[in-house]
């Protein structure tokens, strides 16, 4: 465990100061883990980051691959998690290759789509459909930033700057008239939303038009919310679409 521990993703967030966002954080991973199931055969996780999600659910799958944009990160994971043995990780240009290409019966891609621009989210998302097994699934997690969730999560974003800790001192602030559109937005509601280098932050991140998205190259099965479920995606930190390949007609 202390392997998985070390990772820079571990630290910031599921062992943060704040009890709130370490809460949210290990429940989302709770979920994940769940969804993905036991016994999988082969597991992977587009945009491994670190690799706490692929090390925690190195028990429960023969075999785990993690894979990531960033090379630093697989270099980190592959001699931080090397005591691990059925994980292997790789860039994301090596899963190109022709025997990735249907070889996962669950594939995982947790918070990573927020950070897309668009033309990266439609090469992501054919990834992931060319990448998952015929009779696999697809686990997609993107974070909730709009509805009643926009006004929560700014209040603990603001204490955690306030309490200095990790980079949450650096999120943007919104103008009034953006922070209402943020808190009404539907489907169609879209925002200008900055890049920074090659990639967005959290800011002016839609998940319902996302969910629109992800329909155009998977079957998207459920959609489920953490961490208080329950309530349907009201007050939840992140939304959870579960999809089928599209031409996958009955369910295993």
């Amino acid at each position: 465990m202390d392997a998985i521990s070390d990772g820079h993703y571990y630290r910031k967030q599921l062992d943060c100061k704040s009890g709130i966002i370490a809460w949210s954080h290990r429940s989302r991973f709770r979920v994940g883990l769940d969804l993905v199931g036991s016994s999988v055969p082969k597991l992977l996780d587009y945009g491994c980051g670190d690799g706490t999600f692929l090390g925690m659910a190195s028990n429960q799958i023969e075999e785990g691959a993690g894979a990531d944009i960033a090379v630093e990160q697989i270099v980190d994971c592959r001699k931080r998690l090397a005591s691990i043995p059925n994980l292997s990780f790789y860039e994301i240009s090596d899963l190109a290759e022709e025997r990735h290409a249907g070889a996962y019966s669950v594939v995982t891609c947790m918070e990573t789509l927020e950070h897309c621009p668009a033309p990266s989210v439609e090469i992501v998302l054919s990834d992931l459909a060319r990448l998952v097994a015929p009779t696999g699934k697809v686990i997609i997690s993107v974070p909730i930033e709009i509805g009643p969730t926009f006004v929560l999560k700014s209040a603990v974003r603001r204490m955690a700057a306030w309490r200095g800790l990790s980079d949450y001192r650096h999120y943007e602030k919104y103008a009034f008239r953006d922070s209402l559109r943020m808190i009404f937005a539907n489907k169609s509601t879209e925002f200008d939303r900055p890049v920074y280098g090659t990639s967005h932050s959290h800011y002016g991140f839609n998940w319902r038009a996302m969910r629109q998205i992800v329909r155009n190259h998977l079957k998207i099965e459920r959609t489920l919310f953490s961490p208080i479920g329950f309530l349907g995606g009201w007050f939840s930190s992140q939304a959870w679409f579960v999809c089928r390949p599209r031409n996958q007609n009955a369910t295993p």
